[in-house]
């Protein structure tokens, strides 16, 4: 099965694209979309939709699991991600694939086993389950990876 991560927001998007099978997971590519603020706020979106629908096409993903949407302070970010998180639910709807979705709690209970841990904890548990030399950079890749890497937890 392979599983897309995703960690929407405007700016950047991280992703982590994983490989489940039976017991082993396996990274397969992990980055991140990141647009211009020089943009206006639709060209920004049209630029998430259409990477997002090539690494859809590239990869195949049976599923992706994308962070729930967050905030508590920042109003003006939190609209911006809902506006990213829309064209990515678009474009995942339109290939079919589905969508799961898991709160920021959820990701890091399934990753170190506690809902508290810090980025770092649950950066350094990414290295660790899935082998890598270093903690995945930037965050927003190693937070995609940990979404993906959540959903196959759970699933399992």
């Amino acid at each position: 099965m392979i599983v897309i991560g995703i960690d929407p927001g405007l700016a950047t998007v991280g992703f982590g694209v994983m490989k489940a099978e039976k017991e082993k997971v396996t990274p397969i590519s992990y980055g991140c979309i990141r647009t211009s603020p020089d943009k206006q706020t639709p060209a920004r979106l049209l630029e998430i939709f259409d990477e997002i629908t090539s690494l859809f096409e590239k990869y195949r993903p049976e599923v992706i699991a994308v962070e729930k949407l967050f905030f508590s302070k920042n109003v003006t970010n939190g609209l911006s991600v809902s506006e990213a998180r829309g064209v990515i639910f678009l474009a995942a709807q339109q290939q079919n694939i589905p969508i799961f979705e898991y709160t920021p709690n959820q990701v890091k209970q399934a990753i170190t086993g506690s809902g508290r841990a810090d980025k770092k904890q649950v950066q350094e548990m990414i290295k660790r389950l899935l082998g890598l030399d270093e903690i995945p950079e930037p965050d927003d890749a190693a937070d995609g990876l940990s979404i993906a890497l959540c959903h196959i937890n759970i699933m399992r």
